[in-house]
């Protein structure tokens, strides 16, 4: 009897487009100004989204819109999460019994470390609207740079789906 063999990148299919978005402001002010340049209506989800790394759980802020009309998602997500852990030292000496705090950085996709932001719009359209979007989010004065992230070159896809 013959075997058959399916393989599962037959399936995968990227129905969305992934747009880098590299500015300082935090996340509720590029939601607000996106929504003034775009004819959208980000609003903060409820849950952020939590990702697993090293027995530690990470949580990205996240906003969203759906776009019933035209079935669009949107969502921009928060790429670099700074966390603080506090460590006792108990040495004796000048510092003996101090608390020093220290910080680590996190990402969502930690191949693109320098990004800030990431818009996800799910369904796509063509790419004249992506290009019109770009030039859109380039007029905003507090961005700095943004431009399209080619989905192949991600690894850490499975971050993405929430």
């Amino acid at each position: 009897m013959a075997k058959l063999k399916l393989l599962s990148e037959e399936y995968e299919e990227i129905d969305y487009q992934l747009i880098a978005i590299h500015t300082s402001i935090e996340d509720y002010r590029l939601a607000f100004l996106i929504n003034k340049n775009l004819p959208i209506n980000l609003s903060k989800c409820n849950q952020d989204i939590e990702i697993q790394e090293n027995n530690v759980e990470l949580q990205f802020s996240r906003f969203s819109y759906d776009d019933e009309k035209n079935n669009i998602s949107w969502n921009l997500i928060q790429n670099k999460n700074q966390e603080y852990q506090s460590s006792t030292t108990l040495d004796t000496g000048l510092f003996a019994n101090t608390i020093a705090q220290v910080s680590t950085n996190s990402y969502i996709l930690p191949e693109f470390k320098k990004v800030d932001y990431f818009l996800k719009v799910d369904n796509c359209f063509s790419e004249d609207e992506i290009q019109e979007t770009l030039l859109s989010l380039k007029n905003i004065q507090k961005i700095s740079t943004v431009y399209t992230v080619a989905i192949e070159n991600i690894k850490s896809k499975n971050n993405l789906i929430f």
